[in-house]
């Protein structure tokens, strides 16, 4: 085995540890929670080590690095989410590896995606990317709908052609009355969860919680985390 393989399964074994551990106190079990593995700035060779290792979900946020990624490991079983916010110019790429996109924010995306899934025959997941800091503009800082825009848009994915409404999607904010408060902002995540599960009962997907914060996501109830520095170890500085 590799060093970077053994680094890696090491890696991969304490957020396993960690997982079941959060799934134990929660009363959960450990299948209800997938680990997703942020692999942004990461070369292909690590997916590669990942795939072997039994990881089958893998995330990126920026496609001008995911797009060849993805392309030099298209052999492998693996299920690609894009993170990112993500810019109309960007769909027609990301729609041609990304089977969830987890940062869908506003109508004009969601109509790019439609039309860019059905010119390559392709379904593509959605979650709706709930911003818990929105303030009046109704958007957060990191990208997101504020609350009260869930709905619409909700039903916007569900009746565009070569869409899937997966569910909601949010990231710990750093401003405004949840911040610093992860379990509270997972809480309410949940919450928003239960609500639209009321119109759209297939949209089940809770995306939440990331290296830092995985077990409060977990306590929360969510059904996947997001996972990078703790499997990869600390990014290399972006030039």
């Amino acid at each position: 085995m590799t060093d970077r393989k053994t680094e890696l399964a090491a890696n991969l074994a304490k957020v396993e540890e960690r997982i079941t551990a959060a799934c134990a106190a929660a009363g959960r079990e450990r299948t209800e929670v997938t680990l997703v593995v942020v692999t942004k700035t990461y070369p292909a060779s690590d997916v590669r080590i990942l795939s072997e290792l039994g990881v089958r979900h893998v995330a990126e946020n920026r496609d001008q690095d995911a797009a060849p990624k993805a392309a030099a490991c298209a052999d492998l079983p693996l299920k690609w989410h894009f993170v990112g916010q993500l810019q109309t110019n960007k769909v027609r790429s990301v729609v041609g590896y990304a089977d969830v996109v987890q940062s869908v924010d506003r109508s004009r995306l969601v109509t790019a995606l439609s039309k860019e899934a059905v010119r390559m025959g392709r379904e593509v997941g959605c979650l709706i990317q709930v911003a818990l800091d929105a303030g009046a503009s109704g958007r957060g800082e990191r990208g997101g709908v504020g609350p009260d825009g869930i709905e619409e848009l909700a039903d916007l994915v569900a009746d565009a052609p070569g869409l899937r409404l997966d569910g909601l999607m949010t990231v710990a904010p750093l401003t405004g009355e949840y911040a610093g408060r992860e379990q509270a902002a997972f809480g309410r995540l949940m919450d928003l969860s239960t609500d639209l599960r009321r119109t759209h009962p297939a949209a089940t997907m809770v995306s939440a919680g990331m290296s830092a914060d995985l077990e409060q996501a977990v306590a929360a109830g969510a059904t996947h985390v997001r996972v990078g520095t703790a499997v990869l170890g600390v990014r290399p500085r972006l030039g």
